[in-house]
């Protein structure tokens, strides 16, 4: 099975360039978040709400391990480099690639990340979060696209080119 596999912060692009990429390369496209919504029949927000932190990602983990694909481009959420398990069989089945940007520009892309189901534990700070998922993000990358500064075509262009 050869897929890509995108991972990295809320805002990178993951979904935006996943879309596009899979189109380029004759894909298709599969967003892990949609999937775990899907199974759980509720938002992000509200799994997360429900569940709490730690059953948001039993789901997430169990959802990820699960992916049985081929010739996908996979967007994951920026959660999913807390499960060992589900980034080794990501592993598995394709290229991981890390779209890596600052923690400004992160900032500047995101509004409301509870809205959006991000997972953050009680008083950690966005940055809090950036420093602790970036060394996991580089531990399970296979390829890092510095994704600074490229507009959707340019960033695409450049992770077609890498894998």
């Amino acid at each position: 099975m050869e897929n890509v596999i995108l991972i990295g912060m809320p805002g990178c692009g993951k979904s935006t360039i996943g879309v596009v990429l899979a189109k380029v390369l004759g894909y298709d496209f599969l967003d892990s978040d949609l999937l775990i919504q899907k199974k759980e029949g509720k938002l992000l927000r509200d799994i997360i709400a429900e569940k709490g932190e730690d059953g948001f990602l039993k789901v997430e983990e169990a959802v990820n391990a699960g992916i049985q694909a081929d010739r996908h481009v996979i967007a994951t959420g920026g959660s999913v480099v807390y499960s060992e398990r589900a980034m080794q069989h990501l592993h598995d089945i394709g290229k991981i690639v890390y779209l890596k940007l600052s923690y400004a520009t992160i900032c500047n892309r995101l509004g409301n990340i509870r809205r959006r189901g991000v997972v953050l534990k009680d008083g950690q700070s966005m940055k809090d979060l950036y420093d602790e998922r970036t060394p996991l993000y580089e531990k399970y990358a296979d390829i890092v696209i510095d994704a600074e500064g490229y507009d959707i075509e340019e960033l695409m262009d450049e992770v077609a080119k890498a894998i």
